[in-house]
């Protein structure tokens, strides 16, 4: 009788390490085996310049810790819709991914994406970004600065390009995209200060995150607001295609642009003054940070909790805020004509 206990204890044991296993999915293996570790970044989109960028970290951090170590994986859709990134998430849980980094195009629609993934053993982490009030969907959020800074940043820009007075608009990417939506309502709040009182937002459009649909509503906005003085593109797809607008139409100066974006792309118009301020941060630091946080996680034990650090290569102990959200940079960066030749063949 004992004996035939002392089986079914160790059938249960058994069985109870199998369905540990299993749970564990596809990251556990990957970790346990000691294989490559895979690693997916899907962005918003495909098309926008500005991921390329943080693809530029991924591929540094992982040949300095040993291409042999990673498998990375870089995929999106071609289009910024609210679910359009579905099927690549899904793709890289069939594929056993140890962790995706996703650039999310709406707070909530992927939640069970985000739940189906974990619950496979997948790491998932938002990138660019946080998904405001679906942060239990998710392990941390890879976070390029300090979002609260940047509404007022972009409205200080604008003002002291319009003289703190005249009607400007705003050029967006997506309705849904919470990153940009964020900023958008730190622009707003910030107008609220009586030092832009006699500035005037008629208007918020949105370019999709495609230059083409970015050009169009650009155009539209001068006709339809003959007094523009200034438009803010919180967009790196966004502000140069604007800029390319006002450059075609000989605007350059006369209707004042600034926003987010990449020094590459905004090389030819800050040099003529189509452009002559507009902020970002450094997007490399984003993918470089994330895989230095999958290695801490793989191959040190790290778990990436509010309050604990891990060593991120050049970028130092860096921590996870109380909110799982780890900053790259605490503080945005100014690019105009003093600074934009050194940045601009960086990213």
């Amino acid at each position: 009788m004992k004996q035939l206990k002392k089986l079914a204890l160790i059938v249960l044991c058994l069985v109870m390490a199998m369905a540990f296993l299993t749970c564990k999915g596809s990251g556990g293996e990957q970790a346990a085996s000691g294989g490559p570790l895979k690693i997916y970044f899907i962005p918003k989109d495909s098309v926008n310049p500005y991921f390329y960028a943080i693809d530029v970290g991924f591929k540094e951090a992982i040949a300095e810790l040993g291409a042999d170590k990673f498998e990375y994986i870089y995929t999106g859709p071609a289009t910024a819709g609210p679910t359009d990134q579905i099927e690549y998430i899904e793709a890289a849980v069939q594929n056993k991914a140890f962790a995706v980094f996703v650039s999310a195009n709406h707070d909530s629609a992927l939640n069970r994406t985000f739940d189906d993934a974990r619950a496979a053993g997948v790491n998932v982490f938002i990138m660019n970004q946080d998904i405001p009030g679906s942060e239990d969907h998710r392990d941390a959020a890879i976070m390029p600065a300090s979002f609260a800074n940047v509404g007022p940043l972009l409205i200080e820009l604008m003002g002291q390009q319009m003289g703190y007075s005249g009607d400007f608009a705003i050029l967006s990417a997506t309705t849904d995209a919470p990153d940009q939506n964020a900023w958008i309502d730190g622009i707003k709040q910030a107008l609220t200060d009586s030092k832009y009182a006699n500035m005037n937002l008629v208007t918020v459009v949105y370019g999709d995150d495609q230059p083409e649909k970015s050009t169009t509503e650009m155009e539209a906005l001068l006709t339809q607001y003959p007094n523009l003085k200034g438009v803010i593109a919180p967009t790196a797809a966004g502000i140069p295609a604007c800029a390319k607008v006002l450059q075609t139409r000989r605007l350059s100066g006369q209707v004042k642009l600034t926003g987010l974006g990449l020094p590459s792309t905004m090389l030819e118009f800050v040099k003529d003054g189509t452009c002559e301020s507009f902020a970002l941060w450094n997007p490399p630091y984003e993918g470089y940070l994330a895989t230095y946080l999958v290695d801490a996680i793989a191959n040190k034990g790290y778990k990436p909790t509010p309050g604990s650090s891990f060593e991120a290569g050049k970028l130092g102990t860096v921590s996870v805020e109380s909110n799982g959200q780890i900053l790259t940079l605490k503080d945005l960066m100014v690019y105009d004509a003093s600074n934009i030749d050194e940045y601009a063949p960086l990213f």
